[in-house]
């Protein structure tokens, strides 16, 4: 039995939650837009061809952002083949994953699923093939009330009322020799700033992401993010960060201990932006969206079944890195909601990549069911739980020894607190394969608590730690109780299970 303590003091907090820390992203990629959200002819289809059981599973999931339309997708799309009557939409190649793309789903359709999904859109725009008009134009079309050329276009396409779209992505990973239109960082950042003004010459009270590095372990990374702000720090509001992890030859060790790299990860672009900031002598402050995140196993991604860049035939919605997802897989999710709530107060924004059947926490079938994959759950309870303020923690755990990142804690974990319901929320994970962890929660300043709830996600008894819920057992994975959460002597305590991600619900007794 391994040990851990954690020191939790209702002084010593981080920042408010920030909510858009709860998003998702839908990309024109693989069947996450067809056959995922949309599919007409399904028995559970609208009559705009919206799938009911998908947006039932949404809404459970409870994303609050959604990033749209990508992604790769983006930098070679034209935003107004999306708009107008869908019969007189052109049919294109998406040359990002060689596949065709109908256009039958498009800005309008969009906005009108965001609205049944209850989410905020986060609208990319092209600055791969396209530049500052096309941008201008797109806020124009979106945001304007009326009597413009493109207001007016949007207002014949059946919107009469803005869409009021207030967060924008300037482009997507243009740092990528993959992406279509590459750019070095001045190039960008040029294009960043002038894109910038013009569109908030249009609407000032939208938000801008710029391009970050597409991962850590990119080349110019750091240098990137420094010359990009250096730019356009005053034109834009934010910097993203893309990351993918998986376990690699079975270290599952070093996997499970992922999150330790996002945390340095977010700690490195926090302080470039910081010495930008300094260097300019800049008055207002940028944060992070961090707008591509989850596990994903790219290795295979060239196949017949996964076509990346070698496919030969381009087709309409083939299945594309439609990851299943494992237990291991959903701690390790799990840990890494934890180090985006720890850094609440800079990452204000954050999208799990993507939201249906693209390494998704839900998945579907064409013409059959939806389900939640093991990672559906996690998020569920951390977007519904996260209330008020975010804690710093004081952990004291045992150690696990991983081969990436040497002795790391066998616990991680975060936590909220809400001064208005009197709530309290430890969201805990237990990264040793084997042994248990007897945990101690130390109150401090925080009145007398009652536990309400205590759940886990581990291997279910008939399992093993690659179980994982398919559409024949959509329920083999999911939280259930964990037994003996209490509280002692003034101290919350429990036993967590092996390869489990726990919360622990608390609140205010009252007398």
């Amino acid at each position: 039995m391994s040990h851990a303590r954690i020191t939790i003091d209702r002084d010593y907090t981080i920042a408010d939650v920030p909510r858009r820390l709860f998003g998702s992203f839908v990309e024109h990629m693989g069947r996450c837009v067809y056959t995922g959200i949309y599919e007409p002819g399904h028995p559970q289809a609208d009559e705009r061809g919206f799938r009911k059981d998908v947006l039932s599973l949404v809404k459970e999931m409870g994303p609050t952002v959604i990033r749209y339309p990508g992604g790769n997708f983006v930098s070679g799309y034209l935003w107004e083949d999306g708009v107008g009557p869908a019969a007189d939409r052109p049919v294109r190649i998406d040359g990002a994953w060689h596949t065709i793309e109908t256009n039958a789903f498009g800005l309008h359709e969009f906005v009108d699923w965001a609205k049944e999904a209850d989410v905020e859109i986060m609208e990319a725009i092209n600055l791969g093939t396209r530049g500052v008009e096309e941008a201008r134009a797109l806020v124009e079309y979106a945001n304007h009330p009326g009597g413009t050329y493109w207001s007016d276009l949007r207002r014949k396409n059946g919107a009469a009322d803005p869409f009021d779209i207030k967060l924008w992505c300037l482009g997507n990973e243009l740092d990528g020799p993959w992406q279509i239109g590459h750019k070095t960082a001045a190039e960008y950042g040029r294009l960043a700033q002038e894109t910038a003004k013009a569109m908030k010459l249009v609407d000032d009270s939208i938000e801008l992401v710029a391009v970050g590095s597409s991962n850590r372990g990119m080349p110019t990374f750091g240098t990137w993010e420094h010359t990009v702000l250096t730019h356009a720090y005053d034109e834009v509001d934010y910097i993203s960060m893309h990351a993918y992890y998986q376990e690699h030859d079975g270290d599952a060790e070093s996997f499970l201990a992922e999150a330790v790299e996002m945390d340095a990860f977010i700690e490195g672009v926090v302080a470039t932006i910081d010495a930008v900031k300094a260097a300019g002598k800049h008055t207002k402050q940028v944060d992070i969206s961090f707008d591509e995140w989850n596990v994903w196993y790219q290795s295979g991604l060239d196949t017949e079944d996964q076509p990346h860049q070698v496919s030969k035939s381009w087709r309409t919605h083939p299945r594309l890195i439609e990851d299943t997802y494992s237990v291991t897989d959903a701690v390790v999710v799990g840990t890494f909601l934890n180090s985006l709530l720890r850094h609440g107060d800079r990452v204000r924004i954050a999208n799990q990549a993507q939201l249906v059947n693209v390494i998704a926490p839900i998945r579907s079938e064409e013409g059959g069911a939806a389900w939640r994959q093991s990672t559906f759950w996690p998020f569920e309870r951390m977007a519904r739980l996260a209330r008020g303020q975010i804690l710093r923690l004081a952990v004291s755990s045992s150690q696990i020894s991983t081969k990436r990142y040497g002795d790391v804690d066998a616990v991680d974990a975060a936590a909220t607190w809400d001064e208005e319901t009197g709530r309290l929320v430890v969201f805990v994970a237990n990264r040793s394969l084997e042994e248990s962890n007897d945990l101690t929660v130390d109150l401090r300043g925080l009145g007398n608590l009652r536990v309400t709830n205590a759940e886990t996600l581990t291997i279910p008894e008939d399992g093993d730690r690659f179980t994982a819920n398919l559409e024949s057992a959509p329920d083999s994975v999911r939280m259930v109780p964990l037994p003996g959460a209490e509280i002692v002597d003034g101290a919350v305590r429990a036993s967590l299970p092996p390869l489990s991600w726990s919360v622990i619900e608390l609140e205010v007794a009252r007398s």
